[in-house]
């Protein structure tokens, strides 16, 4: 897809655009990063390097993250100084975030909300013992198929892997989940972690608009729907 400016990408498509933010599609796979192990193909490695090919002088960072199996939409910032704007968006909860997820078995509620101190896997091997940290996820019941639930989340804080944490510890794992679950135990498989950043909304910290972006569902988790319509 080509932005107004012409930046060309060919797997990799652009949501939305303006001189300060842009906002990719990320697909399932790909990390936002590099972790500490330094991978080379990363988001933010891919959209740079056809920043520099289209001419383009800024360099992108991005401005939050996403886990590298969930899909959707995440926003990058031109520059160090609108990726600092942007972030304290996000510090001050001013932007709001809904995930779609597939979620094993029949939840008792059709709406809810969990809260509970959590600390990824990844933070307790490289952190040692820092101290777990309060995270509040809402969700709402979209459907109910026989074995899973489609489900909108909604959470209110920005902790580490906070959605497949906490719909493990009430007994509801994500389809496809092989971290907090062992998905062995279950019958219904997915091949990565059922989980994609379906909207974002904010209102933009230079031109005051609000602005609302909205990641398609994406083909896997389109036609797992289709297959298992009861």
């Amino acid at each position: 897809m080509q932005s107004p400016d012409g930046l060309k990408l060919k797997s990799i498509k652009i949501l939305y655009e303006d001189n300060y933010f842009i906002v990719f599609d990320k697909p399932s796979g790909l990390l936002v990063v590099p972790t500490p192990k330094k991978e080379k193909n990363t988001l933010e490695n891919v959209v740079n390097e056809a920043c520099l090919a289209a001419g383009r002088q800024e360099r992108l960072y991005p401005c939050h993250r996403l886990d590298r199996d969930t899909s959707g939409a995440i926003i990058f910032a031109k520059g160090r100084e609108n990726q600092e704007r942007m972030m304290e968006e996000f510090r001050n909860k001013k932007v709001e975030k809904e995930y779609i997820a597939f979620v094993r078995g029949r939840l008792s509620n059709r709406q809810g909300e969990i809260k509970s101190a959590i600390r990824d896997f990844e933070q307790k091997k490289f952190q040692g013992h820092s101290p777990a940290k309060l995270a509040i996820t809402r969700y709402r019941l979209i459907e109910q198929r026989k074995f899973f639930g489609i489900v909108a989340v909604y959470p209110l804080t920005g902790r580490t892997n906070q959605i497949r944490i906490h719909f493990s510890e009430i007994g509801h794992p994500l389809l496809g989940e092989r971290k907090y679950a062992f998905a062995k135990d279950f019958p219904l498989k997915f091949r990565r972690t059922a989980l994609h950043a379906g909207t974002l909304k904010w209102r933009h910290p230079v031109y005051g608009k609000t602005v609302k972006i909205v990641s398609p569902l994406p083909d896997d988790m389109a036609a797992f729907i289709a297959l298992h319509k009861n």
